[in-house]
């Protein structure tokens, strides 16, 4: 079964094509490396599969057209990680993994229901960020920083997952730790599409 189709994807961006004539079809359940140089426009393809990018075609996803999906319904449905976890605020990392809970209506994580909790739980769990949920992640490394983003995403519990070039930066243990927790992802069912420019880590988990 299909999980996400696109057909005949263009986007233009400051009237010059990034994408051209763009289709696929992904099922759930798989880890989908998506490879190429720089200037490829691999971020924007993933930023237009996620309806955040102008763009021409069609994007379904579990049958429905992106278009046709109230915005917080395809926040439900694709969970979204940038290059980059900038974060200015010095929030406790357990409040930046419960923002992927915005999506099903939690504007405050103190007001989370216990459904919230759990998946926040299960997402720190699973990126292996629970032993600093109450430091400030302003004040954590880098690669700590990376997870608590991985983390964040995860929450979500979204049937897709984009991530965007998720270990850049990272050292070789936590490039290994980030690709086996998407992995793992796509083994309970998900549909991962991981760009990166590592073709070693795309070759051992996608």
């Amino acid at each position: 079964m299909t999980l996400l189709a696109v057909q005949g994807l263009d986007v233009t961006l400051a009237g010059r094509t990034v994408l051209a004539d763009v289709s696929l079809a992904l099922p759930a359940g798989h880890l989908v490396a998506l490879v190429g140089p720089n200037g490829a426009g691999k971020t924007t393809l993933l930023r237009a599969v996620a309806g955040l990018v102008p763009s021409t075609g069609a994007v379904h996803v579990r049958g429905d057209a992106l278009s046709a999906l109230p915005l917080r319904e395809r926040a439900k449905r694709f969970a979204y990680l940038p290059q980059g976890h900038v974060v200015h605020w010095p929030l406790p990392a357990r409040d930046i993994v419960g923002l992927g809970r915005f999506p099903h209506g939690v504007t405050d994580p103190a007001q989370m229901t216990g459904r919230d909790i759990d998946a926040v739980s299960r997402a720190m769990q699973a990126a292996d960020v629970v032993g600093f949920a109450d430091r400030p992640v302003t004040e954590l490394s880098g690669g700590e920083r990376s997870r608590v983003a991985l983390a964040r995403a995860l929450a979500v519990e979204a049937p897709v997952v984009l991530a965007d070039e998720p270990v850049a930066s990272l050292d070789p243990r936590h490039q290994i730790d980030v690709m086996q927790t998407l992995r793992k992802a796509a083994d309970d069912g998900v549909l991962v599409i991981v760009v990166t420019h590592d073709l070693g880590l795309a070759a051992r988990f996608a």
